[in-house]
This record gives structure tokens, C-alpha cells and sequence, in this order.
């Protein structure tokens, strides 16, 4: 051999091995600083929250906490929780049972339509519903030539019928996921034992789908909790309608008081799911059975009303009025010299897309740590990034109102203040998708790429990234589609002068000119159906 071809030879594995901890551990070190450095990030607007209650004091803060106000609040809250809870889990579970359990004529047709309520966003339900009942709305026409009113759809009982129509499909979707799983033979043998379906369903099935219900009735709990739009829109004094009204009129230390509540209240409510967890004295013996447990008879077909009458509510009706809204003319329907234009369309986009990027870019580091580490230190960075996820929007809206106007008042009003708050509102959807795709990437692949000759940064740009381009492409087009109907967040921090959809239908309804909202608030509810697409692609359950 030549001395010239000795010298092309590629370097000696042995000093290459020589050379691998040093650069392993370099990279590892760098890995987990930027997983700490975006969890820090995500946690500072708590921090915020925290520095200006401290400059409430002790005493003005207990005295804002104890009062009439702000118990009343709390009151007002706490039940609008309980109601919402009960009656989606009632709702979600009956439906469940009837989609999954029994010989339902066209069961799967009714599966779809109990689950697309969640395509309606809260607040463009409470906005139909409105304008359909409310002092002026549609009914309240048809029954004034008769001398009848419309029953009232404000406060309470709006609220809570608002919620429960459009959110209860939470519940539908993890009970249905949990009765899927379940084996049906376990039933028919209770039933053996001379129990009614109804006695065997308490003592067999329910202990084991006890913790989808749980699971679904948390996602409605903290969503009734953290819900701005319908309460506001019903004029019902919950939590995040009072901190919103508290910051537009210069009341934040009251409003800094409502939101430590409010987190407080959130905090527990995650603490008493927490604690429902699977009986592991019970289990799946064996495959899930498919054959219908329940064979309803001569109420086969009339069982069918139930899921054609939430239907009807959830779907037909807040559509039908979007379209009446849209070509019916008349002041309190035309706009009032408050014209729709496209470019709030392409702000919404625009923003969008920048807090899309930029969740993505943050999430990786946290994902692709969480998923190639074991340490105590992987598992507290991914974690963190729920913190803001549970957040409601109005909170980390004044904490972030507090950080501009202390600390950074060039940021303040400004996009990227305002794509900051998207992005640890969002950034656990980003976080999940990624995970998962790291975790199907066998290590042993970069590993081999390290032995070709490649760094650490050179094997993951080569072999790893492009493996988990589709997580990172799922969570950013999902974090897309959350944020272009995120409303308090951005209602608070958005600049002045930056019209988005969302804003705008904020401000013609406040106004009273519902036929404006029409277009943007149809073109929401787009959104939000490509939302659940992606989810259900995302799950596994697109059928």
C-alpha cells in the first residue's frame, strides 16, 4: 500500500471511540440545557403572576381574596364545574354506551356526529345560541306575535348548556375508547349470574371504565374551568370572564388575585383526577369482543332520537344560524360600517404559522431529550410544557400583561410577545407528536451513523430528523389550527391595530352585528374540523 493511499484511509475506529465520550457528552450537555432553557421559558409567566401578587401584600391580597366579589366568583365557578361535568358525563357515557353496546341502526354514522361538537368552538356555539334565543334573537321573534317570551339563555343555565352541548364529546370519545377495549364476555357472564344489564354494567363494567370517564370528565372540568368566550357571552361572572373585565378597567391586583384562585382551582381539580387511576385488581382476560351486548328491541329506532337530538343542537342549529347571519340583511345583521376584510384572515394566518415555527423549533429539543433520556431532569422538561397548557388563556394573558409593562415594554403589544403566549399555551401538542416519533427512531441508527464517521449533531441531521419530520409536521399544523381560535390570549395581548378573525368576531358581537361574524366564524369551525382530522390521524382512529 502507498504512502498516498494510506493517507485516504478513513481514521482509526479505535481513536474515533477515543473521541465519542467527550463529544456524547458535550452533546448530551447541550441537549439538556436547551430542554431546561424552553421549560424555564414556559414556567416564567407563573413567575410573573407570582411577583405581581407580591406587590398586591399579604393583606390587600387576602382581604380581594375573602371578599364578597371574589367568593362569589369562586362559588359561581365551582358550580358551573360540577353542572358541566355531571351532564357531559351523563351525555358522553349514554351515547357511548348506545354507539358501542347495542345494535343501534347506523351506529357508526351516530359515532361521527357525537364527536363533531367539538369542531363548534365554545364561543361560536354561545354566539349562535344568542342570537337564536336570546331577548332578540330568532325564537323570541317567532314568539312575540303570540305574546310569549323566550326563555332566558343568560347566566347560569346558558352557560352551562353551551358547554355541556359542545364539549361533551370529551367524555364520548375516551368512555367510547375505553368500552372498545373492553371484553364483552365479562358482561354476558354477570348476566349469567341472573343480573339485569343494568346491575352488571355498575359492578363489571363501570370499575373498568372508570378511568376514560375520568379522563374525558378532567378535559371537560379544566375546559369549563379555563373557557372564557361562552361565560362572557352569557354574561355569567366566572373566573376568567371577572379577571378580563378586572384588566380592561385597571383592576389587576384584583383580577392577579382571581387568577392565583383560578390556578389553585385547576391545580386541584388535576390532583382529584390524579387519584382515579385503573383497578389493577381487574383486567382484559382476553380480546375485546365486537358482538352488540344489548339488543334493544322495539326501541331499536326510537333509541335513535337521543343522538339525532344532540345533533340537531350541536350541529344543525349553530350552522343553520351561521347561515342566517350570512345573507340576511338589516342593521343588527349587515355590520354597521364594521367590514369584514380578507387581511384578518391573513393575520390569523400569518400569526399562526409564526407560533406554528416556532413551537415546533422549541418542542424539539424537550421531545427529542424526553425520548433518548431517562433522567429526572428529561422527564421535569417535558412536564413543565403542560404547565402552560392547563393555564387558562386569560391568566397567562395578565402575566404576560405584567412581564411588557415591567420588564420589557418594547414587547409589549407586540407579535412576538403575543407568538410567545401560543407558544406555552400549545407547545405539549408539538412536545407529543415529537416524542412519539423519537421513540419509533431506533438509536442503534444514529449510532451507526456515528461509527460512518458523523458527529452528534451530523447523525441526528442525517438519520434522525428526517424520520421525525412527520411529528414535527403533525404537532406544528395542529399547534396551527389551536392557535387561529385561541381567544383570550389573544383578545389581550394581540397588538393594536392587529385584526384576526377571532378579534373581529369578538368585536362585532360585542356590537350586536352578528351577520359580520358569519364568514369568519364558519371559516373557525373549518379550522377546528381540520383539527380533529389531524388528531384522529394522529391517534390511529381515522376510519
Amino acid at each position: 500500500m502507498t504512502p498516498g493511499e494510506d493517507a485516504m484511509r478513513p481514521a482509526s475506529p479505535v481513536a474515533d471511540r477515543d473521541e465519542e465520550p467527550d463529544s456524547e457528552a458535550t452533546a448530551g450537555l447541550l441537549l439538556g440545557a436547551a430542554a431546561v432553557a424552553v421549560a424555564v421559558a414556559v414556567l416564567s409567566p407563573v413567575l410573573w403572576l407570582l411577583l405581581r401578587a407580591a406587590e398586591v401584600g399579604v393583606a390587600e391580597a387576602w382581604a380581594l381574596a375573602t371578599s364578597a366579589t371574589a367568593l362569589e366568583v369562586l362559588v359561581n365557578s365551582v358550580v358551573l364545574v360540577a353542572v358541566v361535568t355531571v351532564a357531559s358525563v351523563v351525555v358522553g357515557l349514554t351515547l357511548a354506551v348506545l354507539t358501542v353496546q347495542t345494535d343501534l341502526p347506523f351506529a357508526r354514522l351516530w359515532t361521527v356526529a357525537a364527536a363533531l361538537p367539538l369542531v363548534v368552538p365554545s364561543y361560536i356555539g354561545a354566539f349562535a345560541y344568542v342570537s337564536a334565543f336570546g331577548p332578540q334573537g330568532e325564537l323570541a321573534d317567532l314568539l312575540a306575535p303570540l305574546g310569549l317570551q323566550a326563555p332566558t339563555i343568560y347566566g347560569l343555565p346558558g352557560t352551562a348548556l353551551v358547554l355541556t352541548l359542545f364539549i361533551y364529546p370529551y367524555v364520548f370519545l375516551t368512555t367510547r375508547a375505553s368500552l372498545l377495549s373492553f371484553d364483552a364476555t365479562q358482561l354476558e357472564a354477570a348476566r349469567t349470574l341472573n343480573h339485569g344489564y343494568r346491575a352488571a354494567f355498575r359492578r363489571v363494567v363501570l370499575p373498568q371504565i372508570a378511568p376514560g370517564v375520568a379522563a374525558g370528565a378532567l378535559l371537560v372540568a379544566l375546559y369549563a374551568l379555563s373557557d372564557f368566550g361562552t361565560p362572557a357571552i352569557m354574561g355569567y361572572d366566572a373566573f376568567t370572564r371577572v379577571i378580563f373585565v378586572e384588566l380592561g378597567t385597571f383592576g389587576r391586583g384584583r383580577a392577579t388575585v382571581l387568577a392565583l384562585e383560578l390556578l389553585g382551582v385547576t391545580a386541584l381539580v388535576l390532583a382529584l383526577e390524579s387519584r382515579v387511576g385503573p383497578d389493577e385488581s381487574t383486567g382484559h382476560g382476553s380480546a375485546a369482543s365486537t358482538d352488540t351486548v344489548i339488543e334493544l328491541g322495539v326501541l331499536r329506532w326510537p333509541a335513535m332520537l337521543l343522538p339525532a337530538f344532540v345533533a340537531t343542537f350541536t350541529l344543525v342549529l349553530p350552522v343553520a344560524i351561521l347561515g342566517v347571519w350570512l345573507f340576511r340583511s338589516g342593521p343588527a345583521y349587515a355590520g354597521g360600517g364594521i367590514a369584514f376584510e380578507w387581511a384578518y384572515g391573513l393575520n390569523s394566518v400569518t400569526v399562526s404559522l409564526l407560533a406554528a415555527a416556532a413551537t415546533v423549533l422549541l418542542a424539539l429539543p424537550v421531545a427529542y431529550y424526553a425520548g433518548r433520556s431517562d433522567s429526572v431532569v428529561a422527564e421535569l422538561a417535558e412536564r413543565s410544557t403542560y404547565v402552560g397548557y392547563a393555564m387558562p388563556g386569560v391568566v397567562l394573558g395578565l402575566a404576560l400583561v405584567f412581564f411588557g409593562t415591567r420588564y420589557a415594554q418594547e414587547l409589549y403589544q407586540t407579535i412576538p410577545l403575543l407568538v410567545f403566549a401560543y407558544v406555552v399555551r400549545f407547545l405539549p401538542q408539538a412536545v407529543g407528536t415529537t416524542r412519539s416519533s423519537v421513540l419509533g427512531v431506533d438509536a442503534d441508527l444514529e449510532g451507526a451513523a456515528r461509527v460512518l464517521g458523523e458527529g452528534p449533531g451530523g447523525a441526528f441531521r442525517r438519520v434522525t430528523l428526517p424520520l421525525i419530520a412527520p411529528g414535527l409536521a403533525a404537532g406544528g399544523m395542529l399547534v396551527f389550527l389551536t392557535t387561529m381560535k385561541e381567544l383570550p390570549a389573544t383578545l389581550i395581548l394581540h397588538p393594536t391595530g392587529f385584526t384576526t378573525l377571532v378579534t373581529y368576531i369578538w368585536r362585532v358581537q360585542e356590537a350586536g352585528y352578528y351577520g359580520q361574524a358569519a364568514l369568519p366564524a364558519l371559516v373557525l369551525v373549518a379550522v377546528s374540523g381540520l383539527s380533529m382530522v389531524l388528531l384522529l390521524r394522529a391517534e390511529g382512529t381515522d376510519e
